[in-house]
């Protein structure tokens, strides 16, 4: 008799993984992970909170990664932001050992404020994340993120404005090299909490996903529901088809953009306004905000509003004064073209 259902899809969802990890199976597929300098197997890493998503994950990594000569570790990370999180960090170093996974270890991280609290508890986990990666030279690095976390990004991209980038959602493989990669991204919530229940897998339900003072928690208790109530089951299924096809044009425009940014640029490489005039807007603007990247904007704070704002000295032009972009990058029109300098 084989394993359950819900424990065979979440086994099938890494094998798929693991397999794109050590051969990519498509042109789009991120290259693949050569074995490390000492010919060792590649190493992949799930990072585990001790939610059930994350404690699924974990299992099945264990139960597939030895079929395919991988080996297979864990990282908790600690934010501290609860009483106890140290002990808690440490029992799930404890399960992901009881698994076989090797090295396992519990990471603690100072969560600043930047951007707010989800997105500060983020950048200090990713940022915790990368250094491991780094320090044990995994190839990748698992996540728990679901298709029911995935309908709840395209949500919150949608209330932000900021364009089919943001509704794009969470990527299969993303970070650097497709570092991170996320297998459950087709399969929901429940059927990652039935596998844990059904080999009697212990899980911790963090508080701060019920609590209404973070915005992914008040989407997700409710905002969802009435969606549902208002529009029937279905709304899940159907946000996170709309980040695929979202992903897809937006990858499409972002190929298009950087095809045709060397011919708006003059021999000195400044873009001229005329030239950008005359691209679909979709494609200027990711022109634009390509130059501030490059200029020294940090992407993870430009939006769509700066964007706008310098898209207005091409398309409405009336001797306005230099937009200011975070990084302390400003951008100004003379003579017809566009200059972006920092500092």
């Amino acid at each position: 008799m084989g394993p359950h259902p819900a424990v065979a899809a979440i086994r099938l969802a890494v094998r798929r993984v693991l397999h794109d990890v050590l051969t990519p199976t498509s042109p789009a597929s991120v290259p693949p992970v050569p074995s490390g300098a000492t010919g060792r197997p590649p190493l992949v890493l799930v990072a585990c909170s001790g939610g059930a998503d994350s404690m699924a994950l974990a299992s099945a990594l264990a139960f597939e990664a030895p079929k395919l000569g991988i080996r297979a570790g864990g990282v908790t990370v600690d934010h501290g932001l609860q009483d106890g999180s140290d002990l808690r960090a440490a029992e799930v170093v404890s399960r992901l050992a009881a698994f076989g996974l090797d090295p396992v270890e519990a990471v603690t991280v100072a969560v600043g404020r930047e951007g707010g609290p989800e997105a500060a508890a983020r950048d200090a986990r990713y940022a915790a994340l990368d250094a491991a990666a780094e320090r044990h030279g995994a190839a990748a690095i698992l996540l728990g993120h679901t298709r029911d976390d995935q309908a709840e990004t395209v949500l919150l991209g949608l209330a932000r404005g900021s364009g089919i980038r943001s509704l794009s959602g969470m990527a299969v493989a993303s970070g650097r090299d497709g570092r991170y990669r996320r297998p459950f991204l087709g399969l929901d919530r429940q059927t990652a909490r039935k596998a844990c229940m059904v080999q009697s897998l212990p899980v911790w339900d963090d508080p701060h996903n019920a609590d209404p003072a973070y915005t992914r928690s008040r989407v997700r208790h409710e905002a969802l529901p009435v969606l549902e109530k208002a529009l029937g089951k279905g709304v899940v299924e159907a946000l996170a088809r709309t980040a695929q096809l979202s992903r897809d044009d937006a990858d499409a425009l972002d190929g298009w953009a950087a095809a045709v940014e060397p011919s708006v640029r003059d021999d000195s490489g400044a873009l001229e306004a005329a030239k950008l005039f005359a691209l679909p807007p979709a494609v200027r603007r990711r022109v634009l905000r390509r130059a501030a990247i490059s200029a020294g904007s940090p992407a993870g704070s430009l939006f769509a509003r700066h964007i706008e704002e310098v898209d207005r000295l091409i398309t409405g032009w009336r001797g306005q004064g230099a937009i200011n972009l975070p990084g302390r990058v400003a951008v100004r029109r003379q003579g017809g073209r566009l200059v972006l300098r920092q500092g």
